[in-house]
């Protein structure tokens, strides 16, 4: 006969009861937690606000106002870097798996390729009838000879000069004389040249160099000129040739972005420009801004980026140890650039930049 061991099997059910209520108990908040947790879709407002911000942002740059510690023209001037911005919302919105703040990222996508996508590329192309340089030398710079031997190397058949102080006007004009015979400088910029030039004169821009006055080093002396206009001597005709240094920019707690130097050397420079009755013309210099800041509408509106329309890349130019923003430019009207690059560093804070001009 069978004996039921009736307490062990109360035991066995209550333990199974047990564990089926625990089961169900456990799934239960599962599923409020599950229910809770925001959808896809509905994941990362912030991030999705960012993302939508910064691709309004860039789009609507020129809209910045400047009365403000012009940050218009510091937005405009950066605006190349803000695409670093894309890749950092794309992480946190891949971790908070947030589908909406990764649909929004295709706005600042799409506005920075817009923008700055043909850039990315190599636009250059065999060939030349003359090769331009234009190179802030450095008011503080340790080895003007050897800078005069990198820019001879650099096979320019126009060289420009910006920041050409009166202890080293000296060393540039003996090194640089057997390679260009024919050269001028007026102030603090000047221009050597293979071929023949005429009819040089000064532009007349302000000279004032407001808050980086003080930063100049005591025993360097800087005459006042800084811009000139001179015609080169070509085989296919005559090539106006504009060398400019405009006014300095700083950022100050008190002023914010100070370019009030900088703005009205440009626009004085963007109207001689504009009475040019030459057809080809080239500007060559130190500008200290980048093409896409407002300030220059007046030269931009006129002239084009040799860099834009036949560099590989941004070509930055300063500062020399790590390049961030081009504000060394060579702009052309009449003549065609085939290629644009930046050319190694010299003992000075900006980098040299070069381009190949044809007809």
């Amino acid at each position: 006969m069978v004996q039921v061991d009736t307490a062990e099997t109360g035991q066995g059910g209550a333990g199974r009861r047990g564990t089926a209520s625990g089961t169900w108990r456990s799934g239960i908040r599962r599923a409020v937690r599950l229910g809770s947790r925001p959808e896809p879709w509905r994941r990362g407002p912030v991030l999705t606000a960012l993302a939508l911000l910064l691709g309004l942002l860039m789009s609507l740059h020129a809209r910045i106002p400047n009365r403000i510690g012009h940050l218009g023209s510091l937005v405009e001037n950066l605006l190349p870097w803000f695409g670093l911005f894309v890749p950092v919302l794309l992480a946190g919105a891949l971790w908070r798996r947030s589908a909406v703040a990764v649909a929004a990222l295709l706005l600042p996508v799409i506005v920075w390729l817009n923008l700055f996508g043909g850039l990315l590329g190599d636009k250059s192309q065999p060939g030349g009838d003359l090769t331009l340089v234009s190179h802030n030398v450095g008011a503080d710079n340790p080895d003007p000879a050897g800078t005069a031997r990198d820019l001879i190397a650099s096979g320019a058949d126009v060289l420009a000069l910006e920041e050409i102080t009166s202890q080293d006007r000296g060393t540039y004009e003996e090194r640089l004389a057997k390679t260009y015979p024919y050269h001028t400088v007026l102030g603090t910029v000047g221009l050597w040249s293979r071929l023949p030039l005429s009819d040089t004169r000064p532009v007349e821009i302000e000279t004032d160099y407001g808050p980086l006055a003080a930063t100049k080093p005591a025993d360097v002396k800087l005459a006042g000129n800084r811009a000139l206009r001179t015609t080169v001597a070509t085989d296919q005709g005559p090539l106006a040739v504009y060398v400019a240094h405009l006014g300095s920019v700083r950022v100050n707690p008190r002023a914010g972005f100070w370019t009030d130097s900088r703005d009205r050397n440009a626009q004085a420079l963007g109207r001689a420009v504009a009475a040019e009755r030459n057809e080809r013309v080239v500007v060559l210099g130190d500008l200290n801004g980048a093409v896409d800041d407002r300030a220059f509408d007046g030269l931009t509106s006129r002239l084009r980026s040799a860099q834009e329309e036949a560099g590989d890349g941004f070509g930055f130019s300063w500062p020399a140890t790590f390049p961030v923003v081009r504000i060394d430019q060579i702009l052309v009207r009449g003549v065609e650039p085939t290629s644009s690059w930046v050319l190694p560093a010299t003992g000075s804070d900006h980098l040299p930049v070069a381009a190949a001009i044809s007809w």
